[in-house]
C-alpha cells in the first residue's frame, strides 16, 4: 500500500517538476526575445526597452526556483559526490546511509525556505507590492515569492521520495537519461 501510494505521489510530482521545467525554459525563451529586442533597440533608435534590467532580475530568479525541482528529480542538483564515489566501493550501505541523511537534510532545508516564503507570498499578494521605477516600470513582488514556495516545496517532496525510497535516484522518479547511462 505504502509503495503504491509512493509510486503515485512520484509521478504526480515527476509530472509537475518536469512542468515546471519547460515554463522555466519559457522564461528563458522571452528572456532571450526581450535582451535581442532591447539591444536592437538601443542600437537602432537608441532607444532601450523601459524595465529591461528589471525584467532580467525578475527571470532568473523565475527560472532558477522553476526548474529547480527537475534538476533534484534528475539528480543534477550541483553537490561534491566524491566522497561518496569512493566510500561506495568499500561500505554501501553505509554510504546509501550517508545519502538518504543527506536527502533528508535537503528535504528539511527546501521544506524550511517553502514555510518561510509562504506568508511571505500572502503579504505580496495583499499588499500588492512591487519593484522597479515608479513611473517608469514596476512588477509586483508575489509571483517570485510564489514560484519560490512552489519550486522549493516541490523540491523538498522530491528529496522525501528519496529519503521514503532509500535510494539515491529511485526509479520511481529517475530521469531515462538514468537508464541509458547504467546500461
Amino acid at each position: 500500500m505504502l509503495k503504491t501510494a509512493v509510486a503515485g505521489l512520484s509521478r504526480v510530482v515527476n509530472f509537475m517538476a518536469m512542468t515546471a521545467n519547460a515554463l522555466g525554459t519559457l522564461v528563458v525563451l522571452a528572456l532571450v526575445v526581450i535582451l535581442n529586442v532591447d539591444v536592437l533597440m538601443r542600437g537602432v533608435f537608441s532607444s532601450p526597452i523601459p524595465g529591461t534590467y528589471e525584467m532580467v532580475q525578475f527571470s532568473v530568479v523565475l527560472i532558477v526556483f522553476l526548474q529547480l525541482a527537475d534538476v533534484v528529480r534528475v539528480d543534477r542538483l550541483t553537490r561534491s559526490d566524491g566522497f561518496l564515489n569512493l566510500l561506495y566501493n568499500r561500505r554501501p550501505s553505509l554510504t546509501a546511509n550517508l545519502r538518504r541523511i543527506i536527502n533528508a537534510l535537503s528535504a528539511i532545508f527546501m521544506g524550511l525556505i517553502a514555510y518561510i516564503t509562504f506568508p511571505e507570498f500572502l503579504h505580496m499578494w495583499e499588499t500588492q507590492d512591487y519593484f522597479g521605477v515608479p513611473g517608469l516600470f514596476t512588477l509586483p513582488w508575489w509571483p517570485v515569492k510564489m514560484v519560490i514556495t512552489f519550486g522549493t516545496a516541490l523540491s523538498c517532496l522530491i528529496f522525501v521520495i528519496k529519503v521514503i525510497t532509500a535510494q539515491d535516484r529511485p526509479a520511481l522518479i529517475r530521469a531515462p537519461e538514468h537508464d541509458e547511462a547504467d546500461q
